[in-house]
Parts: C-alpha cells; structure tokens; sequence
C-alpha cells in the first residue's frame, strides 16, 4: 500500500485538483464581476461599475435627483367681480397715454381690424389677468409677452381701465345662436358660452366675446383643446375645448365674430 499522503503538495493529483478548482473560480469571478457587467453596460454608457456592485450584491445609492420643474404654468391671478371696478379718470387718463404703443395691433380706438382681439369696452378683469399672465408666462405670445414683462402693477391696471371705458360693439341681435352656444352639450359637460361670457351676468376674468375676429376666436378654442393655451384657471375652457367637435368649434367662433349691421 502507498503511504504518501493524499493533501499534500508533493502528490501531483492532489495539485493538479487545486490548481483546476482555483483556476475555475478565477475564471467564474472574472466572468460574472467583469465580462457578463461589461456587457450590459454597452447600453448605459458609464455603467460598468454599477453593473459590477449590482453583480456583487452591493447596491449603490441612486444620485439626488433635481425636482422637475413643472411643465405648464398657469395662471396665478385673483379676480372678483370688484377687481378695477371703480377706476379713476387718472387711471384711465394713464391707461390712454400707454395705450397708444397698443395701437398698432388694437386700433386706434381698441377696435381692430387684424385678427387681434377688440379691447374696446372690454371687462377691465379680463384685460388685466391676461397681462399679468403674459408676465408671468401663464400665456405666451411672440408680441404680447415682450410686451407685458415690463409693465407695473399699476400700468397694467391703468391700460385695462382706459379700454374698458371705451364704448364696445354691441352683441348682434336677430340671429340664430348655434346650439353649442345657446345650450351647450350637457351630456359632454359643456355649458353654453354664456354661463361665463355673458353680457351682464358674467364671470369675473372671462371676457366680452362678440364682434372678435373669427380667426383669433377658432385659435383660441383649438389651442385650449390641445394644450397649447392654459392660463385658464382650473381648466375651465381646456375642459370644455376638448370636448367640442371642429364644427362646433367654428360654428362659436363665426357666431361671436358677427356683429350688427
């Protein structure tokens, strides 16, 4: 019988047996700490070490994140039914002066003849929160927010009292309201337009509609339907735009652009 001893170094099996399982380890540990990670990490960029903690067990903590930045803003403005109810002549005096930088777009006299709105007698709250938002950037425009930034408080207040002093044109009468106008679509949650657009019974910030321009009226419904528009507060017009159909869209649009003969 051999007496050498089987765990020993001199024995060429016994080394030949360890020599086989280290190797084999050496290579399993290269292979799922190294090449299986570096592998996966061809599609992350700057991933390896990751993939190689991940393949160890060791988690790693993600890095601080930056809050997103909300992606719409909208409008922040509070209006009442008091809001620049009472202006002074001074006011409407100061409104005149700055008034005359909007003329080009406006009119003369608030009236316009491009596809910008009338401001002529229209509801002061309604002129002032659009200001303020194209400040804000609640509501962007090419023209109006390079406008808008520079203005104060106070001229803004003055400029909504001089328009709304000005005389408006008056809501065409005799004709047949389209019946997305004169009712709605109750069973789509649209009211009729002038449950916020009315003459004397309006909601505050919503504005005078009729004798707009047909143009600037249907953009206005369609960017509210997709998004584009929203300083409406609590989505009132996104939530009724989206819900009327292109004809009804253009039907309100050409109706609010009549005016009297």
């Amino acid at each position: 019988m051999n007496g050498e001893r089987v765990f020993s170094l001199r024995n060429p099996w016994f080394t030949s047996a360890v020599g086989a399982t280290v190797l084999i380890a050496v290579l399993s540990a290269a292979a799922g700490f190294l090449w299986f990670p570096s592998l996966e990490a061809k599609a992350v960029p700057g991933a390896l070490w990751d993939m190689i903690c991940s393949a160890a067990g060791i988690g790693r903590a993600a890095p601080p994140s930056t809050p997103a930045s909300p992606v719409i803003t909208t409008s922040a403005v509070i209006v009442t039914p008091q809001t620049l109810s009472n202006p002074s002549a001074v006011s409407i005096g100061r409104g005149a002066t700055l008034a005359l930088q909007c003329a080009i777009c406006h009119g003369a006299r608030g009236l316009s003849q491009a596809d910008t709105p009338n401001l002529a007698g229209q509801y002061a709250a309604s002129i002032y929160k659009e200001l303020q938002d194209f400040k804000s950037g609640a509501r962007t425009n090419a023209v109006m927010s390079p406008q808008a930034v520079n203005l104060t408080d106070e001229e803004m207040q003055d400029v909504a009292a001089y328009y709304a002093f000005l005389p408006r044109l008056a809501a065409a009468s005799g004709r047949a309201e389209p019946e997305i106008v004169a009712q709605g679509a109750p069973m789509r949650n649209i009211p009729p337009c002038g449950a916020c657009h009315g003459g004397i019974d309006v909601k505050a910030g919503s504005p005078w509609l009729q004798g707009a321009s047909e143009n600037y009226l249907k953009a206005q419904l369609e960017a509210f339907a997709d998004g584009t528009r929203h300083n409406d507060i609590s989505e009132q017009m996104r939530n009724v735009a989206r819900r009327m159909t292109p004809a009804e869209i253009a039907a309100a649009a050409r109706y609010f652009s009549k005016v009297p003969e």
